[in-house]
Formats: structure tokens, C-alpha cells, sequence
């Protein structure tokens, strides 16, 4: 029988002789976990607290009052930092973070509309961080006025910087082809790759799914970012890849030790599997749930209906695909209409 051992989880016999089990990391609070080991009770509580553990609150005493470096401590521990997703909080923190270091000593009421858009243009090779930095020092003003440190929000109506191009290059079919042949059905290089194929969830997501999240052919998954439930029908293509690989472990992707990946680990290691395959560097992980968003808008879904598999909040990035595909489809009509006429 497979022992299976649990990262984080530690039990003991209380003085009733019942057992207790809990859920401790360092940096977060101790979690009770709920139900005996192996139980669907159990599981749901641990993966939840794993997804999702709150971080101990951090004391703004330390800083004086007022100050940019008070404000940063108490927006760290406001129920609207605790409420973000893990991913988002560790980048919107290491922000916020290296804004302290330059600037934790000056009063927050002094900071300007001129100082933000300073540090804008201080951006402006690289609009991806200037957006999630402007969203960054956003938040925290927004707290700032909500707890009456600041009268007004400089950063309001400061627009966010476009981004150049499409973003993270979309696998093509050639791509997902060339993938494939180099890795088989039964490896755990094809498993992650359908995972996130036929899903077209993100890495956080994909790397926390189990069998247990697998009920009635249907894929349940409790999006990190948005906090959103789906249930996505299992694709015949991932029942096959999924059926030709053990079940040893909680969730369906680990490492060599048998663990649950980290998202950023994982992302290096799929990066090697594509490398292997002869892809383009720019092939990368979110790159196949844009592969499958593409794939399902040439097969004429709808904004609403992609939006329901990939969990999208808003409807406008979705609807980039389903204008491409129409496009293609129209092209595709237009010459075939005009095929067999010649010029007068």
C-alpha cells in the first residue's frame, strides 16, 4: 500500500485519545484540519489550506504614523490584501515591499499624482510592470483613504499603460503537434501538458488538481485568482492521458520527491519538457490556455461560452479570439466566393 505523505500536516493524539491534525507553515496561521486522513473532508480541507492559508498579520506599529511605510504594514494586514489570491498577494507585496525600502519614510498624505506618474514613465520599457505596479500603488491608496490617512487618491485617473503585442505567444498547432511527438502518452510531461490543454486553466490551478477534484466526468476547480468554481467536462484526449498514469499522490502533477509543485517550479520544469520538444522559447505554460481559448473559438464557441471552461472575469480578452477566428472563417468565405472570377 502507498503511504502518502502530506506536506505541512502534523498530527498527534489528544488527551481523549482522539486524533488531531493541522496544517502549519511557516509565515501563515496553524490551520485545523477537519476529517481523517484519506477522507474527502480531509482532502477538501487540506488542499484549501494549501491554496490558501492566511498569512499572520504584519504589525504597522513599527513605522511612524502616517508614514508611507505604516500605511504599507497596515494595507498588509487589511482584510482586502488577506482576501487576494496567494499568487497575487507575494507579487503585490514584493511591490509594495521595495516601495517601502525607497520610500517608507515619507508621509503618505505627501505623495502626488506628479510622483506616480514619475515612476510610470520610470517604467515605461516594460508596461507589464508598470500595470501591476500602478495597480499595486492603487490598492494601497485606496486603503490609505479608507482608514483617513490621505483625503484623495492620487492615482486616480492615471491610465494604465497599453501592453505592445498580444502578450504571451499562443502555442500554434504545429506547436502542440511537435509536443506531443516528442512526449508519449504516459509521461508526466504529456500529463501536464493535457492538464493544461484541456482545461485551459492557469498553473496555480493545474497544479492542484487531483483525482478527487474529478466527479461525474466533470473536472472541478476553484480558481486561486478569482475565486471562481468550474466544472469542466473531462475531454476524451485528457481521460486517455489521465487513464495511463498511476494515482500515488493527492494531486495529479509532483516532483521527484513525490510533492506537489510550486507554480513557479513547475513553470521551469515544463519550460525543459519544451525545450526537449524543439519549441520556441516563447512557448510557455499560459501559452496553452490561450492555445485552448484559440481553439475553441475557431470551433465557433462564444465569449461566454470559452469564458465558462477558462473562468474569465471579463468578457474583453475572450472576445480577442472569437474576433480572430471570425476573421479567419470570414477571409476563408470571401475567397472562396471570388474563387473561378476573373478580371474584365
Amino acid at each position: 500500500m502507498t503511504r502518502i505523505r502530506l506536506r505541512y500536516v502534523h498530527g498527534y493524539i489528544d488527551r481523549h485519545g482522539m486524533p488531531r491534525f493541522y496544517f502549519r507553515r511557516a509565515g501563515f496561521k496553524t490551520v485545523r484540519l477537519s476529517g481523517l486522513p484519506g477522507s474527502e473532508q480531509f482532502l477538501e480541507a487540506y488542499q484549501s489550506a494549501l491554496g490558501a492559508a492566511p498569512r499572520m498579520p504584519i504589525a504597522p506599529d513599527r513605522s511612524p504614523t502616517g508614514s508611507v511605510s505604516a500605511a504599507i504594514g497596515g494595507y498588509f494586514a487589511s482584510a482586502a490584501f488577506e482576501g487576494l489570491a496567494d499568487t497575487s498577494s507575494r507579487m503585490r507585496r514584493r511591490l509594495l515591499e521595495h516601495f517601502r525600502n525607497e520610500h517608507g519614510q515619507k508621509r503618505i498624505a505627501t505623495l502626488e499624482r506628479r510622483h506616480i506618474v514619475a515612476m510610470m514613465d520610470a517604467k515605461a520599457k516594460t508596461p507589464g510592470a508598470a500595470r501591476v505596479f500602478l495597480s499595486a500603488i492603487r490598492c494601497l491608496m485606496r486603503y490609505a483613504v479608507s482608514v483617513g490617512l490621505r483625503a484623495d487618491d492620487p492615482s486616480a485617473g492615471i491610465r494604465i499603460p497599453k501592453l505592445k503585442g498580444d502578450g504571451f505567444y499562443t502555442w500554434s498547432e504545429q506547436d502542440i503537434a511537435a509536443f506531443e511527438a516528442r512526449h508519449p502518452v504516459g509521461t508526466k510531461a504529456r500529463l501536464a501538458f493535457a492538464l493544461l490543454l484541456y482545461s485551459a486553466q492557469r498553473r496555480a490551478d493545474v497544479v492542484r488538481m487531483g483525482r478527487q477534484h474529478i466527479t461525474d466526468g466533470m473536472l472541478r476547480v476553484r480558481q486561486r485568482k478569482t475565486g471562481r468554481t468550474l466544472a469542466i467536462p473531462i475531454h476524451s484526449e485528457l481521460r486517455a492521458v489521465l487513464d495511463a498514469m498511476p494515482c500515488e499522490s493527492l494531486t495529479f502533477l509532483v516532483t521527484r520527491t513525490g510533492r506537489p509543485f510550486h507554480p513557479d517550479r513547475f513553470t521551469h520544469w515544463f519550460a525543459d519538457r519544451c525545450k526537449e520538444a524543439g519549441l520556441p522559447p516563447r512557448a510557455s505554460v499560459h501559452g496553452l490556455r490561450k492555445a485552448a481559448a484559440r481553439r475553441l473559438a475557431e470551433a465557433g464557441c462564444s465569449a461566454s461560452v470559452i469564458a465558462s471552461i477558462t473562468g474569465h472575469a471579463s468578457l474583453r480578452e475572450v472576445q480577442r479570439y472569437v474576433a480572430g477566428a471570425d476573421q479567419m472563417r470570414l477571409a476563408v468565405q470571401g475567397i472562396e466566393a471570388i474563387k473561378g472570377t476573373r478580371s474584365g
